[in-house]
């Protein structure tokens, strides 16, 4: 080694700033490379302490592809883009069409327009359309409603033809009868003796025609009677049928008994349950009105008890012959299980030339 130069002196074209350096009369040394060596960094080395006592991150090829700076070697490297593990792609979030109500039905699983999926029941579109079973389910059920309404509305119109357009149809021809029956009196010349028994003019007592009137003062009643008890061709009409082969009002002995709807077709004998001893019954023919006192009855009695209709009616308070009338009709009301009897005796004969009786005035 040689004197160091003094600060200041120096070479040529140096300036006076710069720094003193020792020279050796030896020639100069390159320097031998040497590999760089890593030495193992321990935890709280200067190379992992950071500001605050908090160790350095170190970034390594596998969090980036692609040139890497090592920090240690002081090299760049180069990583290779395979080893670099990808990350997680983010779910595709589906776009919906249309406004909140398009988007709550997405987020719902029910599907949207064009979507492939199945709507809602009651959405529009191709994918809300039924079914074919779903289809043939519906038109059949349709079906089956429209033939339970259809029933129904016959069976109100029968009713209402029962209870009310047969009334209608027996008052008007029961009215006719009466008004035919009360003509042809006032028209036939009077007789002057008494009738037999049994008799009245021709053609009278045929069946299904009028030959006598009934009145019933409590109740209101005025009823024609004829000949027979066929429903359609007495019965039916709105009239009072009388029971072939019984007495008749003008027989010195016998029973006259009568029959005649309590429901239905004019229902004549409908109140006759409220008549109670002592009412008064009169029969009015083309000689004579006769006069009845009610004397008692039965509730109910089976329809095949034709007893009540003999000459001297059982269950009646009558003991022997003498001259009576029995109503007879359907009970309970709107039912054929049982027949309805009253019992009458005759207080009166009048004939039509003296005027009505006083059950008829008073």
């Amino acid at each position: 080694m040689t004197a160091v130069r003094p600060e200041g002196g120096g070479q040529p074209g140096r300036g006076t700033d710069d720094w003193g350096v020792y020279e050796s009369a030896d020639p100069p040394q390159p320097f031998p490379q040497q590999a760089p060596q890593q030495t193992p960094q321990q935890p709280g080395s200067h190379r992992d302490a950071a500001p605050g006592g908090q160790a350095e991150p170190h970034f390594t090829e596998t969090q980036f592809g692609g040139p890497q700076f090592d920090d240690r070697t002081m090299q760049l490297r180069t990583v290779p883009e395979a080893a670099v593990p990808a990350a997680p792609a983010a779910p595709a979030v589906p776009t919906v069409p249309g406004g909140r109500a398009e988007r709550r039905r997405a987020a719902s699983g029910l599907g949207a327009p064009g979507t492939g999926r199945r709507r809602a029941p009651g959405g529009s579109g191709a994918a809300a359309r039924p079914r074919p079973q779903e289809k043939k389910r519906v038109v059949v059920a349709r079906a089956v409603g429209e033939l339970f309404i259809t029933l129904g509305l016959v069976m109100l119109l029968f009713v209402a033809y029962q209870l009310w357009w047969t009334n209608v149809q027996a008052d008007a021809s029961a009215n006719a009868a009466g008004d035919r029956l009360e003509q042809q009196w006032n028209s036939a010349p009077q007789p002057t003796g008494t009738p037999a028994p049994g008799a009245a003019p021709a053609g009278q007592f045929e069946p299904g025609k009028g030959f006598a009137l009934l009145y019933i003062p409590k109740l209101g009643l005025k009823y024609p009677i004829a000949e027979g008890t066929q429903k359609q061709q007495v019965l039916d009409k709105g009239l009072v049928g009388h029971y072939t082969g019984t007495a008749m009002p003008a027989d010195k002995a016998g029973n006259f008994a009568i029959a005649a709807h309590r429901t239905t077709h004019g229902q004549p004998f409908r109140k006759i349950g409220q008549l109670a001893p002592g009412d008064k019954i009169v029969v009015e023919t083309a000689t004579a009105f006769y006069t009845y006192e009610v004397a008692g009855g039965i509730p109910e009695t089976p329809p095949t008890n034709v007893t009540v209709i003999q000459a001297v009616p059982k269950g009646s308070p009558f003991t022997q012959p003498g001259r009576y009338i029995t109503l007879t009709t359907c009970t309970p009301e709107f039912s054929a299980r049982g027949r309805l009897i009253v019992f009458g005796k005759m207080l009166e004969e009048r004939p039509r030339s003296q005027g009505k009786p006083a059950a008829l005035t008073g």
